[in-house]
């Protein structure tokens, strides 16, 4: 049974409880901001230390940027930095321009900015055709800030590519490199690169020589501000022995030729050439292995020029005198090996027939008299065993015999057996004719008045006046017949040397050089061709030896260079052009032709 509710005793309670609560709530109230206000102080203090963190990262790092180097505020004036460094002109002797800078612009592109790249790409290969389409898509899709489009434009091209209006496309200033006269002297110049640096030649020199280090340094520097370099070459003359050169290749049928002009008293190379060549403002072609330079880089067994230095060794050795006799009546044997000559005699030689005829055996025979020391000592002296080092940058090491035996000694003394730069043997020849003074070849202009102070004498003067009349002598009545030009008593002398194929001697294939001074008496110029493999003609009555072809080519040169000179011809031949060798009994009447 279930008890009835006591109602009064529940209202009591409603009553009681209505009034307790109110009562709680500010208790509860009460103990809540006391907590909080307990609280207060610790919070505030982690707010400030998280507001003095932030401020101390602001500030450092402020300081950092204030610090640090300044740096490039964008990949735009970086490119443009990079471009900017000027070059100094490049003149020949007389103050023509070989090579110059010329302001030009570029196009570059700000990929980020680039709206649609697609469209782009179109409207700039269309006006600029010669732009890779897939390359420039591709550049124009990277995340770069700067990347290039083409680098030299024309002007009409700069006005199309503006009037595109293309946002993210602007252009930049260049300085560009220029060669006026294409392919003259390529070989000497060298050739810059799209941000105007030297890259091979005297382009490379120039940077060598501090020039690419003040670039680096960040000197803004003009043509104006730089001194022009000034080259021994002659441009006229260095077109002619070209022009000349280029003939004889054609018409020999050569696969390559060289030639240079060389002051003797000065060692200044006035005029120089080496074909395959190509145009420094298109240097591409540069990277041909074909088209290197022969002069300085590429090393060959010199033939009989290589006689020269070997008779004035026995000489200046004191081994021979242009009277003495050498045995040549049989060829030369030594082990399993034999020499013979060309054009054999088969007789007692004097000196002076030796070179006139180029007799193998006899040039043989007074390097044997020397020995192998001493022929080692004096081709070191004369230059021909150590790299040459000139302005170029590029030059070849000679190939010199590992271990050098008697047998090395009899065929280097006839042109084989060392293979040296071009212009290292035209050194030694230029030693021999100007008196005996080694002076260094050069392709800057030099003013001073006496050269030959500051050069050592590798020769005494008696035997260079002996290797000048037995180079008249060959040019009268010897192999050098093709310098015997009239008016300037020119000197000469061949080299015929077989080429090496696959390691052996190859008897129908030679590498051919001719050397020529003028005058012969008074030496002031030395000329020098090459060519590789000629071909006989009939013309030539089936030769293809130095003096049917680089003779033939040297004689043109001559003929042509020498008024570009200033050489004008002579009258009248000299009277005493050899004073010691005539006091030696020997007769003037062959070198008076």
């Amino acid at each position: 049974m279930t008890a009835e509710p006591n109602v009064e005793f529940v209202e009591k309670a409603g009553r009681a409880e209505g009034q307790a609560r109110p009562t709680r709530l500010k208790r509860l109230w009460g103990d809540v901001m006391r907590t909080r206000l307990d609280k207060s102080g610790s919070r505030l203090r982690l707010v400030g230390l998280a507001f003095i963190g932030v401020f101390c990262v602001i500030s450092g790092k402020l300081v950092y940027i204030g610090l640090k180097p300044e740096a490039p505020q964008t990949l735009k004036r970086a490119a443009s930095e990079a471009v900017s460094g000027a070059r100094p002109d490049i003149l020949d002797r007389n103050g023509e321009v070989l090579a110059t800078d010329i302001k030009t612009m570029s196009v570059f592109a700000e990929p980020r900015r680039i709206i649609d790249k697609d469209e782009a790409v179109e409207l700039l290969t269309a006006v600029m055709p010669d732009v890779n389409a897939t390359d420039l898509r591709e550049r124009l899709g990277s995340r770069k800030g700067f990347v290039w489009v083409k680098r030299g434009i024309t002007p009409s091209q700069q006005a199309e590519v503006y009037r595109l209006g293309l946002p993210g496309i602007g252009f930049l200033p260049e300085n560009r490199r220029v060669y006026p006269n294409g392919p003259v002297a390529a070989h000497v110049l060298g050739f810059a690169n799209l941000d105007n640096q030297g890259i091979a030649g005297i382009e490379k020199y120039i940077d060598g020589q501090g020039l690419a280090d003040l670039h680096g340094a960040g000197f803004k520097l003009t043509a104006e501000d730089l001194k022009p370099i000034t080259l021994s070459l002659d441009l006229k003359a260095t077109h002619a022995v070209r022009d000349e050169l280029a003939k004889g290749v054609a018409h020999f049928k050569a696969k390559s030729g060289a030639a240079a002009v060389m002051d003797v008293n000065t060692g200044e190379i006035v005029a120089f050439a080496s074909l395959p060549d190509y145009d420094p403002n298109n240097p591409v072609d540069a990277l041909d292995p074909d088209h290197i330079n022969r002069l300085t880089v590429g090393v060959y067994e010199m033939g009989s020029t290589f006689k020269a230095i070997s008779i004035a060794m026995a000489l200046e050795a004191n081994k021979v005198t242009l009277n003495s006799r050498l045995d040549a009546r049989e060829n030369l044997r030594y082990g399993r090996f034999t020499i013979h000559d060309f054009h054999a005699e088969h007789k007692m030689l004097t000196v002076p027939e030796v070179f006139k005829y180029s007799s193998n055996i006899g040039t043989a025979r007074m390097a044997m008299l020397v020995g192998v020391d001493g022929h080692k000592a004096f081709l070191r002296k004369m230059g021909q065993l150590d790299r040459l080092r000139t302005e170029l940058p590029e030059s070849a090491e000679p190939l010199v015999p590992r271990n050098w035996s008697e047998l090395n000694t009899i065929t280097i003394a006839f042109g084989q057996g060392l293979n040296v730069a071009p212009l290292q043997a035209m050194m030694a020849v230029g030693a021999l004719s100007n008196g005996g003074y080694m002076i260094k070849p050069s392709f800057l202009k030099r003013d001073s008045d006496d050269v030959r102070s500051q050069y050592p004498r590798v020769v005494r003067p008696e035997v260079s006046e002996e290797l000048r009349y037995l180079m008249r002598l060959n040019a009268t009545v010897g192999s050098a017949k093709k310098a015997n030009i009239p008016g300037y008593f020119a000197g000469g002398k061949t080299g015929t040397a077989d080429k090496i194929i696959h390691g052996r001697y190859a008897k129908d294939k030679v590498f051919t050089t001719f050397m020529s001074i003028i005058p012969a008496d008074k030496p002031k110029y030395l000329f020098l061709v090459l060519m590789d493999d000629p071909q006989s003609l009939p013309e030539t009555y089936g030769y293809h030896t130095a003096a049917w072809n680089s003779g033939v080519v040297c004689g043109n040169i001559m003929t042509r260079v020498a008024p570009l000179l200033d050489m004008a011809p002579a009258i009248a031949l000299p009277q005493q052009p050899f004073p010691f060798v005539a006091k030696l009994g020997i007769g003037m009447n062959d070198v008076l032709q």
